[in-house]
């Protein structure tokens, strides 16, 4: 359920009625219709006004990826996607890969190579995963580093994040 916009400093704080405006996303499978400034970022109304804290807030800036989540099933950051431009889309977060209890083989994998460390960057790393597995382009590691090359960990795990996403690949039949 939506929450009424009250976080102090949210880029939804000091709206007049006549500014905001209403969105409906699917979010992780379920309709999610949201009142909100035109400016708001599809990660704030993740965040802010969905509590779906998974997709963390990194540079702010599109540059490290923490914010990556697949928007119509392509990977996006979505510090840089204003919410109101996707009004009928359909948003996967982290939260929303799971299905029934079992984690997705990305999220398995990741926990089978120790694919992270401090954990900041997981959630857009998984879901840039999950996107380049879908886009079908990556077929040798070095593809996969280079396809993943938009998301950053600052504590250098690459090595476990390519060959968690390396196993997830065959897992689910994607080649690598």
């Amino acid at each position: 359920m939506a929450k009424p916009s009250s976080k102090n400093g949210g880029a939804h704080e000091n709206v007049s009625a006549a500014a905001a405006l209403t969105v409906t996303i699917g979010v992780n499978g379920k309709r999610q219709t949201l009142t909100i400034a035109p400016w708001t970022t599809l990660l704030d109304a993740l965040r802010d006004r969905l509590d779906l804290t998974g997709t963390k807030k990194g540079c702010d800036h599109g540059q490290c990826g923490a914010c990556t989540v697949l928007l119509d099933g392509r990977r996006v950051v979505s510090c840089l996607t204003l919410a109101v431009m996707k009004d009928g889309a359909e948003v996967t977060t982290i939260e929303g890969l799971a299905s029934n209890g079992t984690l997705h083989p990305l999220q398995q994998a990741f926990i089978d190579h120790d694919a992270f460390q401090c954990g900041y960057c997981t959630s857009g790393q998984i879901c840039s995963a999950a996107g380049l597995i879908r886009e079908g382009k990556a077929a040798s590691a070095d593809e996969i580093r280079e396809l993943m090359s938009g998301n950053i960990c600052r504590c250098g795990a690459y090595p476990n994040i390519v060959a968690a996403i390396e196993q997830a690949m065959a897992a689910m039949g994607r080649g690598s």
